[in-house]
């Protein structure tokens, strides 16, 4: 738009200006050429107009030619052109001197203010555009200045159906969804809505899936926006952009607004140098507005973030975010249930969630989502047109170890390494009580870099851990290891990730679960970031952290010797099951146990 404007510009320009330069071409020339022409009678007419000479040409019928020279101081000139002979029907050369005329002073102030003045507009208008759309502001979603995502009551179709494994959470929101269908009946007793509630767990459980179900439960509005986009480069703009928001909100009340990853702004302030200036405006901002409005009119705040440790007080006390609502990972029962919705839109059959479910304790619903969606495109690569448990299975396997790399060449001594190093795992397992059962063993590689892996699967959720059943764990870790001694007489790089997270298991024991008789119930260390991997910083004198790195070599010690005298005494079994498993790559939990249970009756 703004280039065609400067076109249309230029040519009035053209046109105002310069007319003399419109119509016909004109040939520029010397001044030479232009009396040898005269002298010679082919010129007819000549024009003298702000110092240029126009002259034209013809010759014997011919075309006419018009030219163009410079000026010059030439006294004889008129006398020249008098004298001259001319193609014109009286034989004399017709010229003419235009002297230069003002143009009027309105015709001067379009010129040399209006028009310019008319370009400068026209430019500064495409530039601002552009910018507005890199701030964020040219979305085609976008709702006003603020950079919300609105959708309508009827564009929403999530709903609690949609949400499984959040039973607590979404009983929590039912009461908002109440409110918004019929406020009267709360306003008669006094009651007004909570104005936010803070959706809080790790990523991956449906925080943003149970907002946009609230919308679609109470059929209306739903503003959506991330935390982040209120940070801007300027500051204020991001205070803007919450005033905006609210405003908006208010003109669709009842409506729901969703900030995602809500620490983005709602940071703790504080008075150390280099703060982010523009944070703590929008922030206060924020504050400022959930404190503006009237709960009674029916805008709900809905947010959600990772990391509530890191959220700044003022935003959390009553009044502002008056819920919490925690989104755990889900337990059994819900891993089911969500698995059971992901299901409806894949075609199965004779599927055992129960089996799936229990072995993907610790999993998220975004996390079961994909598996159901692995499983089906198993069942695709595979040629068959549903997806059955062994799919679901494999891609378990698929999610957590990786893709299986069937093509990766191991020597046979690596392999036979491999064989005892799962087999350790399974056997210091079966050998003990509070462990749970082994479920699969596989020395086949995986996209992960893991050469094999042993699987165990509780028959139950478990909630509480005992000391025993964390030492046990560490000693099954060890396992590996151990066998690697006792059998292979070496040690490899292999058990890296078991000493990683056996090391982890111990000092948890030592510094956290006060389960060490040294330390009694002295909380050692500090967790931070509990829903993003849990970042941990000790709590004590360096003396003390010395002692505690002491207390944990103990701990893993003796879970180590635990598991190499659990070996040595099962070497049969551990050679025929190590056998077994080169042969087949991959055996179930029920079969490694005969190899036990027939060298349990040997012995």
């Amino acid at each position: 738009m703004g280039i065609l404007w400067m076109i249309v510009i230029v040519l009035l320009l053209n046109g105002l200006v310069f007319p003399s330069l419109t119509g016909r071409k004109i040939v520029p020339t010397d001044y030479g050429t232009f009396i040898e022409k005269v002298d010679s009678g082919l010129v007819k007419t000549v024009v003298v107009e702000n110092g240029q000479i126009y002259f034209t040409t013809q010759k014997d019928g011919k075309k006419e030619m018009a030219y163009q020279t410079g000026e010059v101081n030439d006294p004889g000139l008129v006398d020249r052109l008098l004298g001259a002979s001319s193609p014109n029907s009286n034989g004399k050369i017709a010229f003419s001197h235009i002297a230069p005329k003002d143009n009027s002073p309105i015709l001067n102030f379009i010129l040399l203010w209006i028009l310019p003045g008319l370009l400068f507009y026209i430019i500064w208008k495409q530039s601002s555009k552009a910018f507005r759309e890199r701030m964020g502001g040219g979305n085609f979603m976008s709702f006003g200045n603020s950079g919300a995502k609105i959708y309508a009551d009827s564009d929403i179709t999530t709903t609690f159906a949609d949400v499984a494994g959040q039973d607590e959470a979404k009983d929590a929101l039912r009461e908002i969804v109440d409110f918004l269908h019929n406020p009267k009946k709360y306003a008669e007793i006094g009651a007004s809505l909570p104005k936010g509630a803070l959706l809080v767990g790790p990523p991956g459980t449906g925080k943003t899936l149970i907002a946009r179900a609230v919308a679609g439960e109470a059929k209306v509005p739903f503003f959506a926006i991330s935390g982040s986009e209120f940070v801007q480069m300027f500051v204020g703009m991001g205070a803007a952009k919450v005033r905006d928001l609210f405003k908006q909100a208010s003109q669709k009340a009842p409506c729901i607004i969703f900030i995602d990853e809500i620490d983005a702004i709602g940071k703790k302030r504080d008075s150390s140098f280099g703060g982010n200036d523009e944070r703590e405006q929008t922030l206060n901002q924020l504050l400022t507005e959930m404190d503006g409005f009237d709960g009674r009119k029916g805008v709900v705040i809905l947010a959600a973030t990772n990391r509530p440790e890191t959220l700044d007080a003022a935003l959390l006390r009553p009044g502002r975010f008056d819920r919490r609502i925690q989104m755990e990972l889900p337990d059994l029962e819900g891993r089911k249930a969500i698995l059971e919705v992901h299901l409806k839109n894949v075609r199965h059959e004779d599927v055992d969630l129960g089996i799936v479910a229990r072995a993907t304790a610790g999993v998220s619903g975004a996390e079961l989502a994909n598996i159901v969606n692995e499983a089906a495109l198993r069942a695709v690569r595979m040629g068959r047109k549903s997806v059955t448990t062994a799919d679901l299975e494999e891609s378990v396997e698929t999610v957590i170890a990786g893709a299986q790399k069937k093509g990766k060449v191991i020597s046979p001594e690596e392999k036979r390494v491999v064989a005892y190093h799962e087999i350790g795992h399974a056997m210091v397992a079966a050998m003990q009580t509070h462990s749970a059962p082994v479920y699969k063993i596989t020395i086949i590689p995986r996209t992960s870099g893991a050469l094999g892996y042993t699987m165990q699967v509780d028959s139950n959720e478990q909630m509480l851990l005992s000391k025993e059943e964390l030492f046990n764990r560490i000693a099954t870790l060890a396992g590996g290891r151990s066998a690697e001694e006792v059998v292979c007489g070496t040690v490899t790089t292999g058990a890296s990730n078991d000493i990683e997270q056996a090391t982890k298991l111990a000092r948890a024991m030592v510094t956290r679960y006060g389960m060490s008789g040294k330390y009694d119930m002295m909380a050692l260390e500090t967790v931070h970031n509990a829903y993003l991997g849990g970042d941990t910083s000790l709590a004590c004198s360096p003396e003390t952290a010395a002692d505690i790195d002491r207390e944990v070599l103990r701990v893993i010690t003796s879970a180590h010797e635990k598991a190499k005298k659990i070996i040595s005494e099962n070497l049969e079994g551990m050679h025929k099951a190590a056998s077994y498993l080169l042969e087949k790559e991959t055996i179930t939990g029920e079969e490694f146990m005969k190899f036990v249970a027939a060298d349990s009756k040997a012995g």
